[in-house]
């Protein structure tokens, strides 16, 4: 039932050899506990002050949406962030090899849209499925958007994604 999936910046394989992987694995799985006392006292900041840190961690984005304040005041909970770093850690030990088989089985209705700079998903893992499947809708980022485009270029990810699928949507 399935007409199109769009894995955009897609972190299916080798997630910790990949160069951010190699930098978070070992805090994500070694030392995830050490962060959770000084979440527990920033979460008693008033939330004036929690969006201001917010705010000042995020001043280098070109545009920054109210939304992403918000939102992101919800990490100053120790049970968020303990829930983030454990699905992490989870992630940095289970997602090793990309599961061709099914990519094989689906992909007519697979779309892959990889970064030129995303340290999470390296250029090569597009060159290495580019190659496996050269019959894939594999896409390489020519707009430099990084892999949290969410924080500063929602819209225009959602303007890309709605053009590529205007011929599925028509068949609604």
């Amino acid at each position: 039932q399935v007409l199109r999936s769009v894995l955009l910046f897609p972190t299916i394989e080798r997630m910790a050899q990949s160069p951010q992987g190699k930098l978070m694995t070992p805090l994500l799985c070694k030392l995830r506990y050490a962060l959770y006392m000084p979440v527990f006292l920033l979460s008693f900041l008033p939330e004036g002050v929690k969006a201001s840190l917010v705010r000042f961690a995020l001043r280098g984005m070109k545009t920054c949406d109210e939304s992403s304040i918000t939102t992101s005041i919800n990490l100053f909970s120790v049970d968020c962030i303990a829930n983030i770093l454990y699905m992490a850690s989870q992630e940095m030990m289970k997602v090793v090899e990309r599961d061709s088989t099914t990519i094989k089985q689906n992909l007519k209705k697979l779309i892959f849209y990889y970064g030129t700079g995303d340290s999470w998903c390296p250029q090569h893992y597009y060159d290495e499925i580019k190659m496996d499947f050269p019959d894939g809708d594999i896409r390489l980022c020519e707009k430099g958007l990084r892999h949290a485009f969410v924080l500063d270029a929602s819209k225009e990810m959602a303007a890309m994604i709605t053009d590529w699928l205007q011929d599925d949507l028509t068949k609604l």
